[in-house]
């Protein structure tokens, strides 16, 4: 009879490191904090992400305070902003998108889902009032749309302090912002707002510089309008520079 039918089976080795608790929870620990360095270390010791397209411009200040509300109520989770360059796609939604028009995005709003449509190409595609109804009432613009109605964004404020702050922190992430003072993120959101309210009161719907609609429409309305215009002044394909 063989040595290790005598004594019985031959144990693992790990079995015995795992029955040493400490040692296993310092090599495990050695073991996470060994990958976690290695995926962590290249996001900060990058100096540079996508190279913008030409013409990729920053958000505006209201434009940020649009986006931050777009976060906050979860419209990510139903509507991407990458369009696939697939034939269906393209016909759908227009040019594919690419790396350079996301440079100034903090974070992506790529998405996963289309519950609803894909919104990277609908700045311009609709006038102001229409993403007005359509938040007040989708169904009012959709018929048979199953989005939740946002009728407090028609009433609630967007926060000049608060406005600054996000414009603040994209500056500190990178985003080339140039004198980010308080007065100077207000003055430029409440221009672009009176703009957006004198659009509305074209078509006799009245509301105020400072409410959160009126910032998600700015938003919405920049979303793919920077690299529509990269993408259309490119040179044709074998065109003599």
């Amino acid at each position: 009879m063989s040595a290790q039918h005598e004594n019985g089976p031959r144990e693992h080795p790990h079995r015995k490191l795992e029955r040493r608790f400490g040692l296993f929870a310092i090599v495990s620990t050695v073991a996470i904090s060994i990958g976690g360095i290695v995926e962590i270390t290249p996001m900060f010791s990058a100096k540079t992400g996508p190279q913008p397209l030409p013409g990729v411009t920053p958000y505006t200040a209201l434009e940020v305070a649009g986006r931050d509300i777009y976060i906050r109520e979860g419209c990510y989770l139903c509507h991407s902003q990458m369009v696939r360059p697939m034939r269906a796609e393209l016909q759908r939604y227009g040019e594919w998108s690419r790396a350079g028009e996301y440079a100034y995005d903090r974070p992506f709003q790529l998405g996963s889902r289309r519950t609803g449509p894909d919104l990277m190409r609908v700045g311009g595609k609709y006038p102001d009032a229409w993403h007005f109804e359509h938040m007040r009432d989708p169904r009012s613009t959709s018929p048979g749309s199953i989005m939740p109605r946002y009728p407090w964004l028609l009433e609630h404020r967007y926060h000049a302090a608060a406005v600054y702050a996000s414009v603040r922190a994209l500056q500190k992430a990178g985003v080339p912002y140039m004198e980010v003072t308080p007065e100077n993120v207000a003055r430029s959101a409440a221009g672009q707002a009176r703009a957006i309210v004198a659009s509305l009161a074209s078509m006799q719907i009245a509301t105020e510089p400072d409410r959160e609609i009126v910032a998600l429409i700015a938003y919405l309305q920049r979303l793919g309008q920077d690299g529509k215009r990269a993408l259309a002044a490119r040179p044709a394909a074998g065109a003599t520079p």
